[in-house]
Formats: structure tokens, sequence, C-alpha cells
């Protein structure tokens, strides 16, 4: 991919977490996550790559290495054309997840894309999410970065809440499948910091986002999706077939006639993934009960791809059984076609412009509908169309005037306006007119482009208030190079001469060298010792044995998620206190002391207890990490945090190389981020916990105490000199 430092025009990045996306043959309807997001990302994508005013698009997606799914989506990076490629980003391993259980990736997803944005070295000029997930992710490097941030939801949580209700859906049952809870308030959030909100209609923003307490009028904007009018061109169009398009219009008649008596009928044609919201069994009871509209027409459902139905999700595989056995009630053998997979690129328009070519209808029966891209594809095609009156729908019949709404829930207003169309060849005529010459007018990407980048440049130009945020600590890490890590207690203070002499040095650095603290105070008690030794204040603080970090701004305080989310992993807080109840040798801190990922206790130098302790937690299979320091403080911490793990966190999410980070310390809670590859210092106060690292391979004894120690070994690892560091053996 081109240098992102010398991308002449906008950079856009576009986050769509699910993994199932890559640059052609969309596998639309595969399951849940395949619908018409993704359809319409891909294309948004493209569209705006093709504009002279963006210099680079990248789709940031998550990356899928599973048997079950294509090797197109293990690719890390893939090329769509010169100014357009796809990121894949891996989180949470390989397999490929549901989005619904993808909560639990998403601080390794923002971890990883701080990292790459890191590597790359600036920042994109906007980023622009979907779905609820997405929104979270660039929630979170807003935050963080103060970038520009967008967001389309495409589906709710509310109204799913809502939907589900409705149905006789039990609570318990919908948290359960669908984290509906923990999904509403990420949406809260997300309404809460994008800056701009891109919609598909207006009762969008009305009846949907209408619902959220956070929801404010003037962050919305309607813009409409495009479609691919090179693709999806009028039946009655002439063009001039190659073999590639005969060969398809082979096939999708192969298919048609497989399961059709009578071929020459019109088409009902209906397009969507199998899922209960579509309402595909409404539209199979009107076909059904309606043996007038049987004699008249065929019924043809694209219900997305399927193998083996048994091996699928609960929610396509009882839709997809229900539509067979519907099928088998109302004998439609002859007359429904249901066939298990289509081509998405190159099948989808023409059947289309083969349902047009009978006289056919194109039906969208879903219970609700955000917007509905298949009707403006029937409208380009020239389809005529019955759609659900509900959402998206509503804008596009207004506009296109190519077709009927009703109430979908009673099976009978779709058979009176099926019959009303095919019988009425003058109507059908004028809906089908109608919808060619108003899809140009109305929904084109390149009218969508337009009205997008005139907004996004809007939201450049007025986009201030973020520079007040955190966004400028982001934006500091961005160009940091290497980075000071110290100790508090008995090494950063305890010689007032020498702290100031460190002051003065960490003052005047510049800004490729980040200095921050590491301490086994809580925060507070670590801020507050900071401002009254008057110590210029660390851009990071990692604070209770580094069970937490914490990025500072001009002493304003933002937790790092992203630690929290990693060290949380097989804790269990409660357990353990139980298991230790047992030993009289340890005493409980006070609760000022105790942390959500720290347990501290009192206890004796007695090195037998100290194994005791970790040999009972092994026994009931505990992964915790037991620190001992100064002689008294005990402290059991998740296996995956310590001083030097959340330190190597920092490494490894801000790209800052091992070597380009010196770390100073005085006792045992200080041992293991002294040790491995960073520049170690042991202050010449050090406790006799330390001396087994002498000898150890970048670890510097010094002679000066304290904060004098701390600037020896600044000077002995020619720290703050340009070029290689030096000594580093």
């Amino acid at each position: 991919m081109p240098d992102k430092k010398k991308i002449d025009g906008l950079y856009i990045q576009l986050y769509s977490i699910h993994g199932l996306i890559r640059g052609k043959d969309l596998e639309l309807g595969r399951d849940a996550d395949t619908g018409g997001q993704t359809k319409y990302v891909l294309e948004l994508a493209k569209a705006l790559s093709e504009d002279k005013r963006v210099g680079r698009v990248e789709l940031v997606t998550r990356q899928i290495k599973d048997k079950n799914v294509s090797e197109d989506y293990s690719l890390p990076e893939e090329k769509i054309n010169d100014k357009l490629g796809i990121l894949r980003i891996r989180a949470g391993g390989g397999k490929y997840i549901r989005k619904e259980l993808l909560w639990n990736y998403l601080e390794e997803f923002v971890d990883k894309s701080i990292k790459y944005i890191k590597s790359i070295g600036r920042l994109p000029d906007v980023i622009h999410s979907h779905y609820a997930d997405a929104g979270y992710v660039c929630s979170e490097l807003t935050n963080f970065f103060g970038i520009p941030f967008i967001h389309t939801g495409h589906s709710l949580g509310r109204a799913k809440l809502r939907r589900l209700l409705s149905e006789g859906v039990e609570m318990e049952d919908i948290e359960k499948r669908y984290k509906i809870t923990h999904r509403i308030n990420v949406e809260e959030e997300v309404i809460y910091y994008a800056d701009l909100i891109v919609t598909s209609t207006f009762q969008e923003i009305e009846e949907q986002y209408g619902e959220y307490k956070n929801t404010s009028r003037e962050k919305f904007k309607v813009i409409p999706p495009g479609v691919d009018i090179e693709k999806f061109y009028p039946y009655n169009e002439e063009k001039p077939f190659d073999d590639e398009t005969r060969k398809i219009i082979q096939v999708i008649s192969e298919k048609l006639h497989r399961f059709f008596m009578d071929i020459d009928k019109p088409i009902i044609l209906t397009l969507c993934r199998p899922d209960k919201r579509k309402n595909i069994s409404g539209l199979i009871t009107t076909y059904g009960e309606d043996k007038e509209l049987q004699r008249k027409a065929n019924l043809a459902i694209f219900a997305g791809i399927r193998h083996d139905i048994q091996t699928m999700p609960d929610n396509e595989r009882e839709v997809l059984t229900e539509i067979l056995l519907l099928m088998d009630k109302y004998n439609l053998y002859g007359k429904m076609a249901i066939p298990k997979r289509h081509d998405t690129q190159f099948e989808v328009p023409e059947l289309y412009r083969i349902a047009a070519e009978t006289g056919g209808v194109f039906v969208n029966a879903a219970l609700t509908e955000p917007f509905g891209l298949t009707l403006i594809e029937a409208a380009a095609s020239g389809v005529p169309v019955v759609a659900t009156d509900d959402g998206g729908p509503r804008d596009i019949l207004s506009n296109c005037k190519n077709g009927v709404l009703v109430d979908v829930t009673d099976y009978r207003n779709i058979s009176k306006a099926l019959n009303k169309i095919l019988d009425n060849p003058q109507l059908w005529a004028k809906f089908s007119e109608a919808g060619m010459k108003n899809v140009k007018k109305y929904y084109t990407w390149e009218a969508h482009t337009k009205n997008y980048l005139n907004e996004i440049i809007r939201v450049l130009g007025g986009e201030t208030y973020k520079e007040d945020s955190f966004a400028r600590v982001g934006k500091k890490f961005l160009d940091m190079k290497k980075l000071i890590v110290a100790d508090i207690d008995h090494t950063l203070i305890g010689d007032n001469v020498s702290l100031y002499e460190f002051n003065d040095i960490i003052s005047s650095i510049d800004s490729e060298i980040g200095f921050a603290v590491a301490t086994g105070r809580t925060v507070d008690s670590a801020l507050n010792v900071l401002k009254e030794q008057n110590i210029h204040l660390p851009i990071v603080i990692i604070s209770s044995v580094g069970s937490e970090i914490y990025y500072n701004y001009k002493g304003e305080l933002i937790y790092s998620k992203g630690w929290d989310a990693h060290i949380k992993h097989q804790w269990d807080k409660n357990k353990i206190i139980e298991l230790l109840s047992q030993f009289d040798f340890l005493n409980y801190q006070e609760e000022s002391a105790q942390r959500k990922f720290k347990i501290s206790y009192y206890t004796y130098d007695i090195p037998k207890n100290i194994e005791r302790i970790k040999q009972v937690l092994i026994e009931n299979k505990v992964k915790a990490n037991v620190i001992f320091s100064h002689g008294q403080f005990l402290d059991i911490l998740p296996y995956r945090a310590s001083k030097g793990k959340a330190i190597r966190y920092l490494s490894y999410r801000w790209n800052i190389p091992y070597e380009n980070i010196l770390v100073a310390g005085d006792s045992g809670n200080d041992e293991e981020m002294l040790k491995g590859e960073l520049l170690g210092v042991v202050v010449g106060n050090y406790s006799q916990e330390l001396d087994s690292l002498r000898g150890s391979k970048r670890v510097y004894f010094s002679r000066r105490n304290y904060a004098g120690g701390i600037i020896d070994g600044i000077d002995y690892y020619r720290f703050l000199k340009n070029g290689k560091e030096e000594n580093l053996e």
C-alpha cells in the first residue's frame, strides 16, 4: 500500500468489524452479518476512492482465518484500486465470530488499530463506523486522537429490542443471544461522541434514533445510498452481451427452469437474507393462499446462501425450514423457486432484469426496513415494487414513484397490491418507467459521494473542541519514539536535589521522548504525591502495581479500557480472597488500597509463606501474579498484570521498541519491569530483593540514589542522545 504520509487528499477510514467483506464477489445473505450493510460499505468505499478530493480510503475489518470461510478474509491487506484497500486486523483469534459475540474483543481491535495508526505516522482525516461494534471502536479512537468521527448505524438496538419483545421473545433470551443492553449503552455513547451521523431516511432519525437520550438533531444528515447504475441498468436498454453475460443469463435460466413448470409467466421476485424480520413466510403465505396469483405468476425467493440447513445458525435455520414447510403446505412445486445460492455480483442484476422482462414485480415484505437497498436496485432495473410501509421504503417510493406501499402484517394486502400491478399493463409500465428515471435523480453514488464529502469538509472546518480533550495525549504518542518510566517511592522521590535536577531534564526534553511513572500507589495517591513534589506530570501513570493504566492530560485522567479488558481474563477476586483467608500471617490492607484488579495484604518477609500462597492458588487452578515488595507488602494481581507487563503493553500499543524504553526502580515490585529487553536502571538505594538482577543483560546498577540514579542511567544508556543508544549489554 502507498505511503500514507504522502497522501494527496483526504485520508478516510471506514470501519466494518465483522470480517466477511472483500473487494469482489460479496457473499450477501451468507448469514445475518452479510446483508445490505456489507454492500453499502464496499460501494461507498469505491465511490469515495473515485473522487478527486480523496487521496486514500481504507476499509478496516477483522481478519478471519477459518476453514469454514474463504481464505480471502485472511489476507492482512487487500488492494482494490490505487486509492482503496481493505485492512484486516486480527482480534479475538482467527475463527469467524458473529457480531453479537465480538464485544469482548473490541478493546483488542482498538489497541491494534492504534498500533497501525502509530506505525504509519499519520492520522486519518476522518473515521466512519458502520454498526454499533465499529461505533465503539471509533468512539475510542476519536477520544484518543481527536479524529473527526462519522457513524452509520444501519440498525439500532432499541428498535430490535422492541420488535423482539413484541414477538414474545423473553428478555432473558434476548440478552443471552444479542447482548442487547450492552449494545444500546454503546449506541448511546456513539451518538454522544460522533460528529456526524449519516442516515438513509428521515424516519430513521425521528422514529429510531429518537428513542435515544443522546440524540441531537443537528448531528444527523440524510444521505441516501446509491446504486451502481453500470450494473443495475434498465431491462430495456440495449447493451451488447459478452460471453460472460450470456453465460450468467443461461445459468439463471437453468436455475429457474429446474423449479418452474411454466417459465413464461411473470416472476414475483424477492431477494433477502433468511431473517425473520424479512417476513419471507408472509410472502409465501400470500402466494399460497391466492390461487389466482399462482395461476398468473411464478414466485422466486433468493434467500441468501445455504449449504446444510441443519448446521446453520438458529435464526437462519428456522427461517429456511419454515420456507420449505410452507412450500410443501401449499404444494407450490413447479411454481416457486428457492435456489440454494446465487452469485451476488453478477447474477443479481440479471435477476432484476429477467423479472422485468417477464412483466414481474419485486417484493420487499420486511416487517421493519431501515432503508431497502433492493428497492432502488429494482427501480434502476425497471421492476415495479410492492414494499412494506415502514422506514426506508416510504422515502424511496415517494422519490421513485415505482410501486405500492402496504401493511405487510396482513398477507391479503400484499396479494391485493400484486394483483393490481400484474393485472394492469399500463400501471406496470408507469411504475417501471418512473423507477428507471427517478433512481438516477435521487440514488446514484455520485450524488451520495458529493453530499458525503461536503459534510466531511464541513465537519473538518468546524472541528476544534476536541483539541482540548485527551486527543492531545494520543497525538503526542503518535510522535513519541522513546519513553522513560520510573517508580515513584524510593526511586523518583527521596532526595530533593537530584529530583530537582531530574525534573529539569524532563521539562526540557523534546516531544519524541515521553515520561511515565509505574507505582504501587493508587492513581489518586500517585497524582497527589507528584503534585506535592512539584514533579513534571507524566503522560502515563501505571498504578496499583501495574493493574491500572491512566493517560494524563493536564491532570485529567483517562482510564485504559484496553488494559482493563486485557488483564481481566480468568480474574476472580472474591475466590482469591476466600482462598487466602486461611492464612493468619496475612493482614488485609485498608479498602483504599484494594482495587478492581489488585488484592493487597500486609505480611512478613518469610519466603516460605509466599510459596505457600502461590501453591494454594495453583492447587485451586487460580492464575494470578503474586508480588512481594519492601519486606512487608503483598499484592495479588491478574496473571496478565504487573508493572513490566503494563509497560510492554504500552510498547506494543504505541509501537515503541523495547530498546527505546528506559525503566528505573528500587524494589521487588519493580523486578519484572527491569528484566528483559527494556533498558533497566536500579537506583543505588535499592532493596535486596533486586540483587538477583546483578549481571543481567540491560540492567544497570547505579551508585547514585533516588532520582540521581535515574539520571545516571539516562547518561549510561546515552538515552537522550540522537542515534542508537550505547551500553546496551
